[in-house]
């Protein structure tokens, strides 16, 4: 008998703790975008604000770092969302202090869905630059972002369900 494993990052509900997410603007290089993130009325994470290229700007992330999780039995990272119909990239880490991530930039029509991410699809990326890496193929991963950057003017909001490894 085989049992599907899942291992939750976030099934948020109205108690969920969310101290732990952290938001990276633009603001540290200068640039004027302002996001929040906080659950809703409905127990749902949300990440909105807007973006500005004003000062050479032009992105918003929410991150969120966790004590390192094995990754021997999982193949993909699985979001469920409702988006506005704009480009999103998620990023991970297998350790928060390397300067780069592992990315899967996503898109969709603005109703609820599962994105399922395949690991070995992420490939290494650096302020937007795909590196000269392997995809990824870590043990271990410690860190989970949501980044908006369009190069372009633009309001937008995420709501996020859940967060889980399969």
């Amino acid at each position: 008998m085989v049992f599907n494993k899942l291992q939750y990052f976030f099934d948020f509900d109205k108690y969920s703790n969310i101290k732990d997410c952290i938001i990276i603007d633009d603001v540290v290089m200068g640039g004027e975008c302002f996001s929040t993130f906080k659950l809703n009325e409905d127990s749902f994470g949300v990440f909105e604000d807007s973006v500005s290229l004003d000062n050479n700007g032009g992105f918003s992330s929410v991150r969120y770092r966790f004590q390192k999780t094995e990754l021997k039995q999982f193949t993909s990272i699985v979001a469920k969302l409702r988006r506005d119909g704009k480009e999103y990239q998620l990023s991970i880490k297998s350790n928060y202090s390397d300067y780069y991530s592992y990315i899967m930039p996503f898109s969709t029509s603005g109703e609820w869905q599962e994105i399922k991410t395949p690991l070995k699809d992420m490939y290494p990326s650096w302020r937007r630059r795909r590196l000269n890496r392997s995809n990824f193929s870590e043990d271990f991963i410690n860190e989970i972002t949501f980044l908006i950057g369009n190069k372009k003017n633009e309001n937008f909001k995420l709501l996020i369900d859940k967060i889980e490894l399969k």
